[in-house]
């Protein structure tokens, strides 16, 4: 199970690194836009719509290491009240739910990706994108966050039958971290 829950934090590190290379790069192509027009006249012509695939496929890669690194809003009301045992069985229910949720969105996108590669659909830019292309990140984001999720399950569970080197990330009491 500790192999398991290593593996699941692991890939979404991955992720996070995937987004934060697609950050850099949306970033590099903004910037060479702005050079363009600013200095030369020209335009890229393909910048607005491969920020927008960047962003997409960004947010959706660091699902799942926002949440390994407890970086989601959550609602703790009821976790300031609740302590011990009682605490872990509810965070194992929190993450149930948030893996029933991500496993159909998973599955939406996936169909959603699907549709894009069945129907062979190309945006509609000047760059006439294969959009299955910049759509392939949004299931796997999803599943990695369903992943993070059953790592998290599986962590508390450790934790309550009391498997020695495993502990919960506790979240941060600072404002904005």
């Amino acid at each position: 199970m500790q192999r398991m829950v290593k593996w699941i934090d692991a890939l979404s590190g991955l992720g996070g690194a995937l987004a934060g290379v697609m950050l850099c790069a949306g970033l590099v192509l903004i910037g060479a836009e702005i050079v363009l027009r600013s200095f030369f006249s020209h335009t890229l012509f393909i910048t607005e719509e491969y920020a927008g695939y960047l962003m997409c496929a960004l947010t959706f890669c660091a699902l799942g290491y926002t949440l390994r690194d407890k970086g989601h809003i959550r609602m703790t009301f009821l976790l300031k009240v609740v302590r011990g045992r009682p605490r872990i069985l509810l965070d194992m229910v929190c993450f149930a739910v948030g893996m029933a949720f991500c496993a159909a969105l998973t599955w939406h996108t996936g169909l959603f990706f699907l549709d894009s590669v069945v129907s062979r659909s190309q945006s509609m830019q000047i760059s006439e994108t294969y959009l299955a292309i910049p759509q392939i990140f949004m299931p796997l984001g999803a599943l990695v966050m369903t992943l993070q999720f059953l790592g998290e399950f599986l962590r508390a569970l450790a934790l309550l039958k009391g498997v020695e080197g495993i502990e919960l990330r506790q979240e941060s009491s600072d404002l904005g971290r």
